[in-house]
């Protein structure tokens, strides 16, 4: 089936073939027509594919780019890393699936911004430090975004992100994936519903790494790469110069860049799952919780916040069978899921009944699929709000940095989610920002 892009109409594997010349083949461009030239006030015509670039090819970019090739109303024409390695392994995979050789390779985004005029929308599958600053400059560039979490790494960086998406009127969605999956999406309308009673307590899975808070470690320098190779400096991006070493670039074990201060936050990365998903599903992802209790022994106790209405959540390691779990307790009963699961658990079979109607009258309300990047690609096309759009994403990592800094701090914290202010506390609102490494700023 052809699809109109301008005044031609090419086959998939044929609007590509028009490459403008540049300096070098890893820098030949895709010229396309953006679809959202086609369709009225930046929303893409429905009958044409979004041109889509990919910023970042590591293992969850990867995955990602492999789901979106197989949709047939998408078109990535160029994938961005800073590693040689992860820019071919990107365009072999879009390539091989379009049966070409046409996908554009970059090591700097902002050239990909620059040349790439024709892209609708990003992915940002970067590190985590790269997130909101990647995000801002994508949509002031043009460009819808949707980006995989945590969708900051500080609360001025959040800030920024919401001024950006409503300055800009882009799309923006951060890739929380299980709010549009069916077992978390029936927990969320379990407390809409209130099937639970009156909920007075949730809790969050905080994951696997045992060293709360982070640090940085030192490790000796190496010689560095060839830039090609590996561009140290565009990879470390606003953070504090560090000699090169390669243990740093893989995440995981430490001391991988998932384990580093600098780099990752502490509960925020792994909160940015489970911590938005109840904040979510209690109706208060526009908000943040107002008071933090520290706890000496967070592996054991847990880490207790509490939203202004009185409920409480404890972020905790374990409670459930599977990773990135959530359990919500009610006066009337509870409701817990993690991935894995094939339905989520409850204190009563009861509570499980009308599962299947419960999610279909979800979609025929909210107009949502169950898929998230689905979700992202329809908001595209419509210019409705994402679900988790960049309020989401920031007063919900809000919550999660607040709780980083109790434990960096080692005392309790009392916060203003009107003021965006921590109360009575100068050394804890200091820390609401990290300073940029030159030349990044939002």
């Amino acid at each position: 089936m052809n699809h109109v892009m301008g005044r031609h109409a090419v086959g998939r594997r044929g609007f590509l073939k028009r490459a403008l010349a540049s300096a070098g083949a890893a820098y030949a461009f895709p010229s396309v027509v953006p679809a959202s030239a086609l369709g009225r006030d930046g929303a893409v015509a429905p009958n044409s594919r979004i041109v889509m670039g990919v910023l970042g090819v590591g293992g969850r970019g990867l995955h990602d780019l492999k789901w979106l090739v197989n949709e047939e109303d998408v078109q990535v024409v160029a994938v961005c890393d800073v590693q040689r390695s992860r820019r071919e392994l990107g365009k072999a995979t879009v390539d091989e699936k379009y049966g070409s050789r046409d996908c554009a390779t970059f090591r700097d985004f902002r050239e990909l911004l620059e040349k790439g005029r024709e892209i609708d929308a990003v992915l940002i599958a970067i590190g985590d430090r790269w997130h909101a600053v990647a995000s801002v400059l994508c949509m002031q560039a043009g460009k819808d975004v949707y980006s995989e979490k945590p969708g900051t790494l500080t609360i001025a960086e959040g800030q920024a992100l919401v001024k950006a998406e409503s300055k800009t009127g882009r799309i923006f969605q951060t890739g929380a994936q299980r709010a549009s999956e069916s077992n978390f999406v029936f927990m969320g309308e379990a407390l809409r519903q209130g099937r639970l009673g009156r909920v007075h307590t949730v809790r969050a899975h905080m994951g696997y790494l045992t060293k709360w808070p982070r640090v940085n470690a030192v490790l000796p320098a190496e010689p560095l790469p060839p830039s090609e190779e590996l561009d140290w400096d565009l990879w470390l991006g606003q953070c504090p110069l560090r000699p090169y070493n390669a243990a740093f670039v893989r995440p995981w074990p430490a001391p991988g860049w998932y384990t580093q201060a600098d780099f990752a936050g502490s509960i925020a990365a792994w909160g940015s799952h489970t911590i938005l998903q109840c904040q979510l599903d209690l109706g208060l992802a526009e908000t943040s919780a107002v008071a933090y209790e520290y706890t000496s022994d967070i592996e054991k106790e847990g880490m207790s916040v509490r939203f202004a209405n009185g409920v409480k959540l404890v972020a905790q390691v374990g409670g459930w069978r599977g990773s990135c779990g959530v359990r919500y307790e009610g006066e009337e009963g509870w409701i817990a899921c993690a991935d894995g699961y094939e339905r989520p658990e409850v204190s009563s079979p009861k509570l499980l009944e009308e599962f299947i109607p419960v999610i279909k009258a979800y979609r025929e309300r909210t107009g949502r699929p169950n898929n998230h990047f689905r979700d992202f690609l329809q908001c595209v096309r419509s210019r409705k709000p994402a679900l988790t759009p960049a309020t989401v994403a920031h007063r919900t990592m809000t919550t999660n940095l607040a709780m980083d800094l109790c434990l960096d701090l080692k005392r309790n914290l009392t916060w203003d989610p009107v003021a965006e202010a921590f109360v009575n506390d100068d050394e804890a609102n200091a820390r609401r920002a990290r300073t940029m490494r030159a030349p990044w700023h939002i």
